[in-house]
This record gives C-alpha cells, structure tokens and sequence, in this order.
C-alpha cells in the first residue's frame, strides 16, 4: 500500500512539472519558429531559427533597456539589502519605546495592496520632479515591509549569546551587526536578495507609470511596448519574453542551496 501511494504520488508530481514546464518550453519553441510556422504544430528542427532574437536587439534599443532594469534592480536590492537587516535587527534585538507598536505597523502595511497609495506616491514624485527619472524608479522603494519581516525572523534565531560575548569583547552595536550578525546572516540575505531582485527585475507596474520614453524604459515596460506593435508576431513576442525570462533563472539556479536554506531559517517555511 505504501508503494502504491508513493507511485503515485509521484506520478501526480510529474504531472504537475509536465503543466509547469509545458507553456515554458512552448515560448522556447515558439520563439525558434520562423514566422510562417507560429500558427502550426509543426515543429520541425530544421526550420528553427535565432533571427526573432536578432530581430528584437537590432530594431528596439533592447542595450538601453536591459541596463535600466539591472541598474534599477541592483540599487533597490541592495538599498533594501541594508536598510531592511539594520531594521530588523533592531525590531529583533534593541529595546527601544514603541518596539512592538513599530512592529505591528510594519505588519499591517504588508498588508496594504500597492494599488492603494498609487496615486499619492506618483503626485509626491512629481512634485519632486522624480518622474521619469532613476530617482523615482529607485529610491521609494529601497525599503520593503516583508523584507524587515524576513530579516527579524532570522536575527530572532541568532543566540544571545554570541553578541553577549561580543559586546563583553568591547564591540558596540554598530561592530556587532556588521562583523558578527550579517556574516551569520549570508542565507537570509540571499533569500532576500533573490525576492527582491526578481521582483524588482520583472516588475512592470511601477516603471509603466513612472516612465514616459523609451530610453527610460526598462525590459518589462520596453517588452510591452514591442508587443503592442508586434502581437501578430508571437515568435517575436515569445523571442522577447525568454530574454527577460533568462536572467532571472540563472540567479535562481546559481542560489538555490542558499534560497532554500534562507527559507527554512526565517520562519516562512
């Protein structure tokens, strides 16, 4: 009886990658296709070409775009790489009025959709004269709700005892977060940077609004661009979603050990 559950079980989970995988590997093949054949089953290994990728870097400013979305995804990972650990190690460690009450704010506004205060953060940037520049596409979002949570939650599971005996060695609290906590920390901190630089990488919404020409573009706002002249071209449409696709897999599989790991050690398994 044991056997037959765990046969299928397993038979349940390889159907389950089979419908995962499958509309995946269709944009591959559709991107491969060339034109005459988007619209056909036909798969033929002969005919598959790399010209819709050729086609997409030589026609749209595809360089310009690729280096806003890296540039706007490095600068927030990393704004929120620091400023989430150093408030989360002070909502897990310094004792300070109001501790909890800041705690149970930043909980809360997780829970608040972004649609919400849209409207007053695009008025606020362009008062600043923010929009349309990297200004506005970074710096209000350097810091994330969920990321404090995530940093708490692990530096809640570092001992005591380690900064006892580093604040008995002399160390101040500054020394002690920056050369003993966030060494410990290498799991959680790739676990947050894997969320925030694929979030911030295929985000879409935010850099639509914020963006008004095409060298301010980046990748998911440029993309749409293209698929709004070229819809009836899905081998080129598909050419574009892989290249913004690709980037993203390779850090996955580059810091899966390291993701899972974050994820078993800060209270979101």
């Amino acid at each position: 009886m044991h056997r037959i559950l765990k046969f299928a079980f397993y038979i349940i989970i390889i159907i389950y990658a089979i419908i995962t995988i499958g509309p995946f590997m269709w944009s591959i093949i559709t991107s491969l296709k060339p034109t005459y054949e988007i619209n056909t089953f036909n798969f033929n290994i002969k005919h598959l070409t790399l010209n819709n990728y050729l086609f997409i870097l030589k026609n749209f400013p595809f360089s310009k775009w690729l280096f806003n979305s890296a540039f706007v995804a490095i600068i927030v990972t990393a704004g929120n790489l620091l400023f989430n650990s150093m408030a989360g190690y002070a909502l897990a460690r310094i004792n300070f009025p109001g501790k909890t009450f800041l705690f149970m704010v930043v909980l809360a506004l997780m829970m608040i959709p972004g649609q919400v205060v849209m409207v007053t953060i695009y008025i606020l940037l362009s008062k600043f004269g923010w929009v349309n520049t990297y200004a506005g596409l970074t710096i209000p979002f350097l810091v994330s709700n969920f990321g404090i949570f995530l940093m708490r939650q692990f530096f809640l599971s570092i001992p005591k005892e380690i900064e006892e005996a580093a604040t008995i060695d002399g160390l101040n609290k500054f020394r002690i977060f920056f050369e003993i906590v966030l060494p410990l920390s290498k799991s959680a901190l790739t676990t947050q940077f894997i969320f925030m630089f694929i979030g911030n990488w295929n985000s879409f919404l935010w850099p639509s609004l914020l963006t008004s020409s095409d060298n301010m573009y980046t990748l998911p706002v440029g993309l749409n661009s293209f698929y709004g002249q070229y819809n009836q071209f899905w081998n080129q449409v598909m050419a574009g979603a892989i290249l913004l696709t690709l980037p993203m897999i390779l850090i996955y599989i580059i810091f899966q050990k390291q993701f899972e790991k974050g994820i078993a050690t800060t209270g979101l398994k």
